[in-house]
């Protein structure tokens, strides 16, 4: 971790910005980079590479938005806490700002690694969903059998995999099957679903920032329910078999793994979800082995109060529109963690785009919106000066 400071009076109001500065892994010979990814490169007013966009490129514009800020006198100490382990689940962060709480004593946090609906709208999160990870292992045999000598009479783990995988969920609709999933799922509120028809999101243009041909739905109102509000069961990869290109090798494999996650919503308790699945995948397969992973319960944010008052204020300022506060599908550790250890409120102030490729192959950022991200975060540093130390 990182721990910066642009301190002015211990008598003023802290507030501090997180960003991560790692990245996810990325490679030109297995994914369609143009460029090799980890070489920054500059075309016209955007920034190519991996980490531009999430999140060096909305870390480095909250610095110089503060560096604004301090040179021309705003009443406030501004701390900065970059972390280098998030896209590994944050192993250590809890225990350091726990360990160095006094070092990192604040008012509030603004955080700012989250992406808008469309350049068109202003969008900041209301919430955050959770993530619960899992392997299920499969283990029926100790080496590759042939096809010809065994096919029939042996059991193939990669055949019993996919099964179980389709009584887990429906892979049409993406309803989760195992009973219980749903039961502490809280329906959105009229207000919810007031921001979401006003966020500005559309169907077409989710489907070509995100490179999509067709969705499970085509309402943007239920798209958006799902991709916000609703909890998942995905699958990332199945190993296990032969996998050297497209010819074949007619053997039984031994073993397979599915990778899976469920990202989850408020009020669902990972520690349960742990215990639905488990129970449900071993009353089908008793023989595949769950190991539970990458634990995070979802975090429901604030829209009102004077912090929630100066995003608006900065975002108009910054872009033209008060942002809509909407609810973000992806999950952040660290701000679980802030918020336990810390004990002050947590706000977010995302500058990236669904185009940016937010990290797919081809990550970008943009000068527009790193031009009116350090407006936003100065006049945001402006609006918590005039706030007392400690005001909820």
């Amino acid at each position: 971790m990182v721990h910066g400071r642009f301190d002015r009076s211990d008598s003023l109001p802290t507030v501090t910005v997180y960003n991560h500065l790692d990245v996810q892994p990325a490679s030109k010979a297995k994914e369609p980079w143009k460029r090799e990814p980890f070489e920054f490169v500059k075309e016209g007013n955007r920034y190519l590479g991996r980490g531009t966009t999430d999140d060096k490129g909305p870390a480095i514009t909250a610095l110089f938005g503060a560096r604004y800020a301090f040179q021309n006198g705003v009443c406030a100490n501004i701390h900065f806490l970059w972390e280098l382990e998030e896209e590994i689940g944050s192993p250590h962060f809890e225990t350091t700002i726990r360990d160095h709480a006094q070092d990192f004593a604040t008012d509030s946090v603004v955080v700012s690694d989250t992406v808008w609906v469309s350049r068109a709208r202003p969008a900041q999160p209301a919430g955050l969903r959770g993530l619960q990870g899992f392997f299920f292992d499969l283990e029926t045999g100790e080496t590759d059998q042939h096809s010809g000598t065994a096919g029939g009479a042996a059991r193939n783990p990669l055949t019993e995999i996919c099964q179980l995988i389709s009584e887990c969920v429906d892979g049409k609709t993406g309803r989760v099957k195992i009973p219980g999933f749903y039961t502490d799922v809280v329906p959105p509120t009229k207000k919810d679903l007031e921001d979401l028809k006003s966020s500005g999101f559309t169907v077409g243009g989710f489907k070509k920032d995100h490179k999509y041909k067709k969705l499970r739905v085509e309402d943007p109102l239920e798209v958006m329910k799902r991709i916000w509000m609703m909890p998942t069961f995905e699958v990332h990869g199945i190993l296990g078999g032969y996998q050297e290109g497209r010819t074949v090798k007619t053997i039984i494999p031994p073993r397979a793994t599915a990778i899976v996650s469920c990202r989850l919503v408020p009020d669902m308790n990972p520690k349960k979800i742990v215990k639905l699945v488990t129970d449900f995948v071993k009353s089908k397969n008793p023989d595949v082995r769950v190991s539970a992973e990458h634990a995070l319960p979802a975090y429901e944010g604030k829209t009102t109060g004077p912090y929630a008052d100066a995003i608006r204020s900065a975002m108009k300022f910054a872009f033209g529109k008060e942002p809509v506060f909407v609810r973000e599908g992806g999950s952040i550790g660290a701000v679980l963690s802030m918020e336990k250890v810390l004990k002050k409120p947590i706000f977010f102030l995302g500058l990236s785009l669904p185009l940016h490729g937010y990290p797919a192959p081809n990550e970008n950022y943009d000068w527009d919106q790193a031009a009116g991200g350090m407006a936003a975060f100065a006049k945001y540093f402006n609006e918590v000066g005039s706030l007392k130390a400690g005001r909820p």
